[in-house]
């Protein structure tokens, strides 16, 4: 059964083990790849904790909630809900990035695990859409937001920004 669950202390073996698989690629930076397990667990998890409450955030960063996708008792993927957004995050970001293990790719965990997140967003932000943006040499990314009820807002050489209206989720709007 596919969940999503906030980073926590409880399950940081298998947090651990998906975020080593998370190399920063297309975008996404995981600053506890490559850290050692007892770093991770001693201030990764409680960084991760405090930021989603406000607390500890580096100066131009907002509150984000860290959430691991769950296929049953393995971690699959990661997706970050920002609060909400500041300047940077409008330019470059959005609301919600996210990252599926490599042997875990191609299972439509990224497109499942996006319309939790969304959901979660929705609680939190205060905009009337979620921003979203992904490389635009990451077609699966952009197919995996259009899938979410997305739409392409605009792009530039390396970046293509969507949105996905707080309508589509108004209007039952779904996922394959």
């Amino acid at each position: 059964m596919l969940r999503l669950k906030e980073m926590n202390p409880e399950d940081a073996r298998e947090e651990y083990a998906c975020l080593q698989e998370l190399v920063p690629e297309n975008g996404v930076y995981n600053q506890f790849h490559d850290m050692p397990y007892e770093q991770f667990v001693a201030e990764g998890i409680p960084l991760c904790m405090a930021n989603a409450r406000g607390e500890g955030l580096r100066p131009e960063h907002v509150p984000e909630t860290w959430y691991l996708l769950w296929d049953d008792e393995r971690a699959v993927a990661l997706f970050r809900v920002r609060h909400h957004l500041n300047d940077r995050l409008r330019v470059r970001g959005g609301h919600i990035g996210y990252a599926v293990r490599e042997g875990e790719r191609g299972k439509g965990y990224a497109t499942r695990g996006l319309a939790l997140a969304a959901e979660e967003a929705w609680k939190l932000i205060p905009e009337e859409e979620i921003w979203l943006s992904c490389r635009r040499d990451n077609p699966a990314s952009l197919r995996v937001m259009l899938k979410n009820g997305a739409y392409i807002c605009s792009q530039d050489d390396e970046e293509c920004y969507t949105r996905i209206p707080r309508q589509a989720k108004d209007n039952g709007q779904t996922i394959d």
